[in-house]
């Protein structure tokens, strides 16, 4: 059996039959097989936008003996009696217990909220009332936060790719689209995620896994240097190994780490807003046509970084997806962004972020703890302007003529937007950065004044990052971070990688 790889160029709607007839025409054979390993979209030129297919080709007609390397994620089982209690079912949690219970482990999974189609009404409910569940939102909750934040499942990590290969494998066995193992820039969309998230928990608890939803960890006990068990609302659980992955957003959970001697340090992270246009200018502005044949919407990715200016840049983009209100507890207002698989809303919005040291913004040092407070003082502030969750919002074009904005039109945010003075309630520094970023990227992306500021992105990232010695945490035996709440990782892929290799490490030390 003979493999060879092809680079196609396919037009945008193509089909399996016209890719079939350009494999046989090109290496001239009539039987085979093919994978379709990448496929990213080309769009330099407006007038000839494709697609770049790269193709594996097997067959008995191609003469060379080559076989393609298939790096696996391999597991090691045995049965064992050692217990492994992970705290969270975002992706980190969730493929750390999913590992473990295939390596042979005993594994209990708590959650603070509730199963994902439930947190899913929870959400409605939010977003037609105001009234927040603070233990099931679109941070808290079956999935984790990724669930509701787009599912974009793109990671340029190199150091990664058996845990990605892993982590795809599992979403297309749990109903997943086949192309998420392929596209350059894959992307499941809310509405299968949580489809998805049920399947793979159902796959977890049959292999003999324990999930227990509604069961917030309030304390754990530390002897030494070994964690022996967590208080939880249902009762105490004892264990040999923990995994805490407990998502960026969690932050009474940080102050209990760090009351326990669990060290982070600070490390730069982004604030911003979210900028929404119309899907169809962004589509004309990118293509130069309202609408692209098997294409489903023009995305874009921005970064400005100019002299003594903080770096600004495009981070989480959702075309044809919606702004939503994301605080995890009562009192503060923050936006997200998400889509659908289908990405058919009529708006596209992003994060138009700025990066900031907070030790340089602020002109001193500061600890852990002060961090986390002063990104909460900053989304109580967004709150209090309000006095809801309606989002502080401006046009861009406004924005960048010190204008304030009397009225908006159709936007996808479920709440209404409040005109605001954003200089009044960002940090000077970073109005002024988004000031240069914004007239840049209208120099970029014809329309994009046009566009809406709204409400206060304040978590893309943890402002606080985990001190490892390897994988565990710093001066603990058999305690892991994991995931977004390390601080080491970021986005569904690489917080699910960090979930495997802290279950890897945790293996391979049963091992020694």
């Amino acid at each position: 059996m003979g493999y060879k790889v092809l680079e196609l160029k396919m037009k945008t709607d193509y089909t399996a039959e016209e890719l079939d007839d350009v494999i046989r025409k090109i290496l001239r054979i009539s039987d085979f097989t093919y994978s379709i390993e990448k496929q990213s979209l080309d769009g330099r030129n407006v007038k000839d936008i494709h697609w770049v297919v790269r193709v594996g080709v097997q067959s008995i007609e191609i003469q060379n003996d080559f076989e393609p390397e298939i790096d696996n994620l391999l597991i090691p089982f045995r049965k064992r009696n050692e217990h492994v209690v992970v705290v969270g079912n975002g992706p980190a949690g969730f493929f750390a217990a999913f590992v473990l219970i295939q390596a042979g482990y005993m594994v209990t999974m708590i959650e603070q909220g509730p199963e994902v189609y439930t947190r899913t009404k929870d959400v409605k409910y939010f977003e037609k009332t105001g009234e927040l569940n603070e233990r099931s939102n679109y941070a808290f909750g079956e999935g984790g936060a990724g669930t509701f934040s787009d599912g974009k499942l793109t990671s340029r990590t190199k150091s990664i790719l058996r845990e990605k290969k892993f982590i795809f494998d599992s979403y297309v066995n749990a109903g997943a689209p086949e192309e998420i193992k392929y596209l350059a820039k894959p992307h499941v969309g809310s509405n299968l995620l949580t489809k998805i998230v049920r399947t793979l928990r159902e796959d977890f608890i049959s292999r003999g896994g324990t999930v227990i939803f509604m069961n917030k960890m309030t304390d754990f006990t530390v002897k030494g240097t070994k964690v022996k068990s967590i208080e939880t609302e249902k009762g105490k659980i004892k264990g040999d190994h923990f995994v805490f992955a407990i998502g960026h957003s969690s932050y009474e959970t940080y102050r209990l780490l760090l009351s326990k001697g669990v060290k982070f340090n600070l490390k730069n992270f982004a604030i911003g807003t979210r900028v929404e246009h119309p899907q169809e200018l962004i589509n004309q502005a990118k293509w130069k046509v309202p609408e692209l044949p098997g294409v489903k919407a023009a995305d874009y990715a921005l970064t400005y970084n100019f002299n003594d200016a903080m770096t600004v840049y495009s981070f989480c983009m959702c075309p044809g997806g919606m702004v939503v209100p994301a605080p995890p507890e009562r009192g503060l207002n923050i936006v997200n962004g998400m889509s659908n698989y289908k990405r058919n809303y009529p708006f596209a919005n992003s994060a138009i972020v700025a990066g900031i040291d907070l030790q340089t913004l602020l002109g001193r040092e500061m600890e852990p703890i002060e961090a986390l407070e002063w990104v909460l003082n900053l989304e109580r502030k967004f709150y209090d302007f309000s006095n809801s969750y309606n989002a502080p919002a401006v046009k861009v074009q406004d924005f960048l003529r010190f204008n304030t904005t009397t009225s908006f039109g159709p936007t996808s945010y479920p709440f209404p937007l409040v005109t605001a003075e954003f200089r009044d309630l960002f940090p000077k520094d970073v109005t002024t950065s988004m000031m240069y970023a914004l007239k840049d990227f209208t120099r970029k992306i014809y329309g994009f004044e046009e566009g809406v500021m709204m409400g206060l992105e304040s978590r893309t990232s943890s402002p606080i990052q985990l001190v490892r010695d390897e994988m565990r945490c710093a001066g603990f035996e058999n305690l892991y971070v994991a995931g977004e709440g390390s601080g080491l990782s970021g986005g569904i892929v690489s917080s699910g990688a960090d979930g495997i290799k802290c279950a890897m490490d945790i293996i391979h030390n049963s091992l020694l």
